[in-house]
């Protein structure tokens, strides 16, 4: 018996990936089974085939969330599985575990710092161990290649030649928060829109063609970016801004914004941004709550809209989690 909750009615017409397609596609929604075939035909415009290889009742899960360019999931299968999958053509689908745990594709042993990869209309085979979650993401080619030509980066159509890609263990773990942000049911259209362009984004640097180091620009031309870049966001504190947004600001390149952010202060723009709008909460707590405020709603007009992510980081950040610095004001 499937088990469907959703922030809004889903049809399956709707579910159609075009360069210009309406906001109003955007969904999330969760999916259960306790049947692997069933599992199999819950993901979207894909063809695939499942069959369970352990034994035991079969349970699985998919949270999706659908937007414009882009279908972002998170798998939970509780039965090891042969997976014979087909995603929609002209994507591009991306996927790697959750936590790590190894699985296979194509034969292929999938080790905890690579990705696996595959164009669209392309057979590939997935095994899947028990209790496995995997990442997915699909995005649809044109969509991409518009944002990688606006980016000035080249997509290295070979790594369609194989299906691993290795990519360094510490920006896999950034896109696995990312994912986790994204997968959520609150999705207000700024922060579509940057979830969005960050997931876009993230698949362009896995994709993207070695070429030669481009030459960095001077440190007078880095400060001057950085301290652009800084002013409008000091100036526009709970402006949900993207990273294109920014480059558009400043007149540079997504690769220059990284250059100036890194060489000048040593952090990503990303990473700034994000610390930035931490202790902005952590001051907005400080001042204490409103009547009917709660911490999440402090943390949503800040930018951060998954709850458990937002805790996390405020933790790491600050060694406390949020009702402490609230409770700091009643000592």
């Amino acid at each position: 018996m499937m088990k469907m909750k959703q922030g809004e009615q889903m049809k399956e017409e709707n579910i159609k990936f075009a360069p210009k397609q309406s906001k109003t596609a955007t969904r999330w929604c969760v999916l259960e089974a306790e049947d692997v075939d069933e599992q199999a035909h819950n993901l979207k415009a894909w063809q695939q085939q499942f069959d369970q290889i352990s034994l035991g009742q079969f349970y699985g899960r998919i949270e999706e969330v659908m937007f414009d360019h882009v279908h972002a999931f998170r798998e939970h299968t509780s039965r090891a599985v042969r997976q014979q999958c087909n995603v929609w053509p002209n994507a591009i689908w991306m996927g790697f575990a959750v936590d790590e745990k190894s699985c296979r594709i194509n034969g292929h042993q999938v080790e905890k710092n690579q990705l696996m990869i595959r164009p669209g209309n392309t057979q590939f085979e997935l095994i899947t161990p028990e209790d496995f979650d995997i990442f997915g993401v699909v995005v649809n080619q044109d969509s991409l290649q518009q944002i990688a030509e606006k980016q000035g980066i080249l997509i290295d159509t070979n790594v369609f030649d194989s299906p691993l890609r290795v990519w360094e263990s510490h920006k896999l773990n950034q896109l696995r928060r990312v994912l986790n942000e994204v997968i959520s049911p609150v999705q207000s259209d700024i922060a579509r829109q940057i979830h969005e362009e960050n997931l876009m984004m993230a698949m362009l640097e896995v994709l993207q063609q070695d070429g030669p180091i481009t030459e960095k620009p001077s440190f007078s031309k880095r400060r001057a970016v950085v301290e652009k870049v800084t002013a409008y966001l000091d100036a526009n504190p709970s402006k949900h801004v993207t990273i294109t947004e920014l480059c558009d600001l400043a007149h540079v390149s997504r690769r220059t914004l990284q250059y100036s952010f890194e060489d000048v202060l040593d952090i990503s723009p990303v990473k700034f941004i994000r610390m930035a709008r931490l202790n902005a909460v952590r001051r907005r707590l400080l001042q204490g709550l409103q009547e009917d405020e709660t911490i999440a709603m402090v943390a949503q007009h800040w930018g951060f809209t998954h709850a458990g992510q937002f805790t996390h980081d405020y933790t790491e950040l600050f060694g406390e989690n949020p009702s402490i610095t609230i409770s700091r004001r009643h000592n």
